[in-house]
């Protein structure tokens, strides 16, 4: 896809060349250049620059000098010679401009102050504007918050999620059916996909499961995968070659170039500010689906205290504009919602979650009823979804073929097709070297594990970066006596686990009945 010009007010400058040169930088959009260049001689208005390769042209404003850079190069992300089609080394052309802001600048601003829905292309207009860096910051957040103060009506979101998947590649599996899961987040130790992929693939269907990593969570799926030893970017093509001889895969989502205007707002606006309008997460999930291809999808949302998702009537609500989304995407959605009050399973962690999602594969009957019992309802939906069952008949046979081994042989050809070793048990999953076990402060019933601060406590031991970080839970919504084990938290670090220590001392993330819940 080719950058179209936009507006602006050209100084009488001409384009000078660079060779570029990879750092990592953060914003991703930044470039950093010399200040003998000089490039900005003159006056000039809200300064931005203009990168150009033989193919592609994207703007930035996020401009650094520094002495440090040789006058001849200019020092660039990954990401921004990924979009201009270039290479470390690659001769780069750089123009200075002086910013007018485009177009959907305005068709923002007249929303917000109007409160007058997008029509016709406009939509398509600012996320255009927003893959190629013509708005900035501001002006980004600016598209998001007018979707809290005046909610997007469906047409809208329709062409958002639209708009948002045609800047990037799209994936076709041909004449193949394909199917998804996905959830709305916000459970620690949600492993689910580990078991649902191969109990799906194992039936004979296709499911290609694209998965994030973790960015604020302990782990992500893909996470998990690596900790496995598994590798997690594929190409496209690879992605469809493999996925149909092995009938599923476990990849990450960010090694393919999916609904990258989706990505630039969650970084730039979402994630910073702490929002995340019901709007944006329907188009962000639905480009990302429709841009892999997508038939058939099942939704898990988990509802409950620290998730995403606070009551039954609102996740109800939800499920039904997944499913109109779905319905207008030519995708059939269902949704499954599920307790999301505490972690699922016993393990937070990329590691842990490992060993314990091998293990339930291998032995499912001493596996934890909330991981087992979740994943074949899940799957079960896709299954009738597919004909494979009767209505309500789905999670039976989910369970037939968790229980039967079909699943663990399934996940064994997958994560070997992954390059992992397809006979790996779980004792041979690595784990933090470091552990300590945190007593109960009192006897009495586990009424209330909470999510958001047993996910912070993990953080502090070093997860998702340290992969063998992370805790277990001894005791689970049971009985225990004070002094008694209630978690083991893991790390690879003496520091990390003894702030992790503290850190659980601090929140009292797990309330037993009966015991001091604070004190004023």
């Amino acid at each position: 896809m080719t950058s179209p010009m936009r507006p602006v007010s050209r100084k009488k400058s001409s384009a000078l060349k660079f060779t570029a040169e990879k750092v990592r930088i953060y914003p991703k959009n930044t470039v950093i250049l010399s200040p003998e260049t000089g490039l900005f001689k003159g006056s000039f208005k809200n300064p931005q620059l203009q990168l150009i390769s033989p193919t592609q042209t994207v703007f930035t404003e996020h401009i650094v000098i520094s002495d440090h850079v040789p006058v001849d190069k200019i020092w660039i992300s990954k990401q921004m010679l990924n979009e201009l089609d270039a290479e470390d080394g690659d001769i780069i052309q750089v123009l200075p401009l002086s910013r007018t802001p485009p177009d959907s600048y305005y068709l923002i601003r007249k929303r917000m102050m109007h409160r007058r829905a997008f029509k016709g292309n406009e939509i398509e207009q600012v996320v255009n504007d927003i893959a190629y860096h013509r708005l900035n910051q501001l002006e980004k957040a600016a598209f998001v918050l007018s979707q809290i103060f005046e909610p997007f009506n469906m047409d809208e979101i329709e062409e958002l999620t639209k708009a948002m998947a045609q800047t990037g590649e799209m994936i076709d599996f041909g004449q193949h059916t394909v199917f998804d899961k996905h959830s709305t987040g916000g459970v620690p130790g949600n492993k689910v996909t580990l078991l649902i992929v191969p109990i799906i693939a194992a039936s004979g269907l296709l499911i290609p499961k694209t998965s994030s990593r973790a960015i604020t969570s302990p782990s992500g799926t893909a996470d998990t995968m690596e900790a496995l030893g598994c590798e997690v970017i594929f190409t496209s093509d690879e992605l469809v070659e493999i996925s149909q001889r092995t009938k599923g895969m476990i990849v990450w989502g960010g090694g393919f170039n999916l609904a990258p205007a989706d990505d630039i707002l969650i970084k730039d606006v979402e994630f910073p500010l702490g929002v995340n309008p019901t709007s944006m997460m329907l188009a962000s999930i639905m480009s990302k689906k429709l841009a892999t291809g997508i038939h058939f999808l099942v939704m898990d949302l988990p509802t409950g205290p620290g998730t995403k998702i606070s009551d039954i009537g609102t996740a109800q609500a939800l499920g039904r504009e997944f499913a109109e989304l779905g319905r207008r995407l030519e995708i059939r959605v269902e949704s499954g919602i599920t307790f999301g009050a505490s972690p699922v399973g016993h393990t937070v962690g990329s590691a842990l979650e490992a060993q314990e999602a091998l293990q339930t594969l291998i032995n499912p009957k001493e596996g934890p009823s909330s991981l087992v019992e979740k994943s074949c309802e899940l799957s079960g939906i896709l299954l009738e979804m597919a004909g494979k069952a009767l209505r309500g008949q789905g999670r039976e046979l989910a369970k037939q073929i968790l229980y039967s081994g079909k699943a663990i042989e399934k996940f064994r050809e997958i994560i070997e097709a992954q390059s992992a070793n397809r006979d790996m048990k779980p004792d041979d999953i690595e784990i933090g070297q470091y552990s300590i076990e945190i007593p109960a402060p009192s006897s009495g019933w586990i009424v209330q594990i909470d999510n958001v601060k047993i996910a912070e406590i993990a953080r502090t031991a070093g997860c998702p970066k340290d992969k063998g970080a992370g805790i277990v839970f001894l005791k689970k919504k049971d009985a225990v006596k004070r002094g008694e084990s209630l978690i083991r938290i893991y790390s690879s670090s003496e520091s990390r686990l003894s702030a992790a220590e503290g850190k659980f001392a601090k929140l009292n993330p797990i309330t037993i009945e009966g015991m001091l819940i604070g004190r004023v």
